[in-house]
């Protein structure tokens, strides 16, 4: 053991431990991270792709006064990173509020859990969900004074089965006040 590297020793420590859970890079490179370790996370169920086509439900007034087709609103099971699927939807909505029919105007961004696992895993899981969001539109020009980033947990959940949890999975994007 005297002759081992500080390298050699940190790589087995790592492969004792087992090490964080792998970090998803969006295309954007808008930093979004794997939920933290949690023992009251709950267990993953199988999700079709179906089920995630996209993670963001843009309210219906700012949907019509930017000119955006409707999309679907899911999330992964326990994912919180902006898809590449959920890039367009939101370019749009930057587009409109940065030059657009809503210039000027303020977003309020909810992130929301399904009803597994704990109250304040929950709460943890929706706050990255509507900072991933908010991440992105920063990145596309929007200034944090006109983006404001919030969680309801699973306080909204209705879901009973992996269809109905897949529709709590989101992230609202609404005008702000």
């Amino acid at each position: 053991m005297r002759h081992m590297t500080c390298s050699t020793l940190f790589a087995l420590s790592l492969m004792a431990c087992g090490g964080d859970p792998p970090v998803t890079k969006t295309p954007d490179k808008v930093a979004a991270t794997a939920a933290p370790a949690d023992t009251t996370a709950p267990k993953a169920a199988t999700v079709t792709p179906e089920e995630t086509s996209s993670q963001v439900q843009i309210d219906k007034d700012i949907l019509r006064a930017c000119g955006i087709p409707e999309p679907e609103a899911f999330f992964g099971y326990n994912a919180a990173s902006v898809r590449k699927e959920d890039t367009l939807p939101l370019d749009k909505v930057a587009t409109c509020f940065l030059s657009g029919p809503l210039k000027g105007r303020s977003l309020r961004i909810v992130g929301h859990a399904d009803s597994r696992g704990s109250t304040e895993y929950n709460m943890l899981l929706g706050h990255k969900r509507a900072d991933a969001i908010a991440g992105y539109l920063l990145g596309k020009g929007m200034t944090k004074e006109k983006t404001e980033s919030t969680s309801r947990g699973a306080m909204d959940a209705k879901g009973t089965d992996e269809a109905g949890y897949a529709k709590d999975r989101r992230v609202d994007v609404m005008l702000g006040q």
